[in-house]
């Protein structure tokens, strides 16, 4: 396929592939012996198959065989540059994103580590959006006075007006002063840190030729795959709240204490637990299976299973667990 100025274009299939591990969300990432750095799966769009969705999902299932449950597409990625080469003369590369929840199965590790695939925790990439035990010392201690240095450091003819709205773009991504932490800001905390040339992506695109930092901001991946999982990360935590997407993670028996750590882990929030068994009880999301599982130093705990009347019952069936304070 050609653009209209006759430069050669190439459809890529990029997945972001969720499960939850206890209580920690994974993602799927593949390791090339060419690179050090990992990347989501991905690979060309076959036009013989009848749709987008199909031919990613023998893609991966090829590679991987690994079946996805919940498939939804994210966004098209087609900013020049995205992958990065000398002169930037290859084949313009645009690519399509999509999101898709899977439930973890131990018994499928050997064929993805044959694959060259394997699971790792989301927020070992993005480790500012992790606030289950609290506010991320990261934040305070290195993220916001980087960014706060950036702010103050445009320059040109408005220079005032590129400052102010530098600040009011990190207020907002970041929840400062009256602003509340929004969770699903994802995107544009991890852009706001790219164009601040502040993780290594903003390096190897070029844009500055150090962070300034003396750790690196998370994980690196090659090409803008980390931007391609925040995107996936904010489509989720917003799913949560209005859809049952939650429970394409769950397996199809468990815990209110299970539901509500992978809840957790996917927010990137502590939950009260009355609160939390308070809110999906009035949700009429699961019901009791009469089935119990044995709790260590205590009483066997209940087991749920997803109510799927709700579907029929309601528009807007998820999770509104509410807003957050900045700290």
């Amino acid at each position: 396929m050609t653009a209209g100025s006759g430069s050669p274009i190439e459809i890529s299939l990029d997945a972001a592939i969720v499960a939850v591990s206890g209580s920690n969300p994974q993602i799927l990432v593949v390791s090339d012996p060419a690179s050090e750095l990992e990347s989501l799966p991905f690979g060309p769009f076959d036009p013989a198959r009848r749709t987008m969705e199909m031919s990613l999902r023998v893609a991966v299932e090829a590679r991987t065989a690994l079946h996805m449950g919940y498939i939804e597409q994210l966004y098209t990625f087609g900013d020049r540059g995205r992958h990065k080469m000398p002169g930037d003369t290859g084949p313009h590369l645009v690519s399509v994103g999509y999101l898709a929840l899977t439930r973890m199965d131990p018994e499928r590790t050997p064929a993805l580590s044959a694959a060259g695939v394997h699971w790792r925790d989301w927020y070992s990439y993005l480790p500012w959006e992790d606030w289950r035990q609290g506010r991320p010392v990261l934040l305070d201690q290195v993220i916001l006075p980087a960014l706060r240095q950036w702010a103050e450091e445009a320059s040109g003819d408005a220079a005032g007006a590129a400052r102010l709205s530098r600040r009011s773009r990190i207020k907002l991504a970041f929840g400062l002063d009256d602003f509340p932490f929004d969770e699903e800001r994802v995107l544009e905390r991890y852009e706001l840190l790219y164009e601040a040339g502040l993780i290594d992506e903003a390096v190897a695109d070029g844009r500055v030729w150090h962070t300034g930092l003396a750790a690196r901001l998370g994980v690196p991946m090659r090409f803008d795959h980390r931007r391609i999982m925040a995107t996936a990360i904010a489509r989720l935590r917003g799913k949560l709240k209005y859809r049952p997407v939650v429970f394409e993670l769950m397996p199809p028996e468990f815990t209110l204490t299970e539901l509500q750590a992978t809840v957790e882990a996917i927010s990137g929030r502590h939950l009260h637990k009355q609160n939390f068994r308070r809110l999906v009880e009035g949700a009429e999301l699961v019901e009791p299976t009469g089935g119990t599982m044995a709790a260590t130093g205590g009483r066997p705990a209940a087991l749920f299973r997803f109510r799927h009347q709700i579907l029929e019952e309601r528009p807007a069936p998820g999770l509104k667990v509410g807003g957050r304070s900045t700290g």
